[in-house]
């Protein structure tokens, strides 16, 4: 399997990972983890429970993105350091963008996320690079 794809694969397991803390902090609310109305019990949340479940939305959002242009490198046949270090970074980005957010890092993680769009983006565009 190829580096972009193994990225790939890193990217869908970090929307669970980034999931664990929500789940904590639901069970932290009070009444515990309420199985039955997560969703409620998840729009009640505030502080770091809220910068979480911002955190794990994000990471969903983000995920198409990425794999429409791995697999835009991967179908046009487009390989070699470039393709690689951009599907790297973006892991990179991903795993700092959650630990900004859960530490209420705005401004950087602001920063953060715009680099792993600009390498979304560059990805689905380097078969014309």
């Amino acid at each position: 399997m190829s580096i972009p794809f193994w990225c790939l694969f890193a990217v869908a397991l970090l929307i669970y990972i980034a999931k664990i803390p929500v789940a904590k902090a639901m069970k932290e609310e009070g009444r515990g983890y309420d199985n039955h109305h997560p969703r409620a019990q998840q729009a009640r949340l505030t502080g770091f429970g809220a910068r979480a479940l911002a955190a794990h939305q994000n990471t969903i959002e983000a995920f198409p993105l990425f794999a429409a242009g791995v697999l835009v490198a991967h179908v046009t046949q487009t390989q070699g350091w470039f393709v690689e270090a951009l599907a790297l970074l973006f892991v990179v980005t991903r795993v700092l963008y959650l630990f900004l957010y859960w530490n209420d890092k705005a401004t950087l993680r602001s920063l953060v996320w715009g680099v792993g769009l600009l390498c979304c983006l560059l990805l689905m565009l380097s078969p014309a690079l």
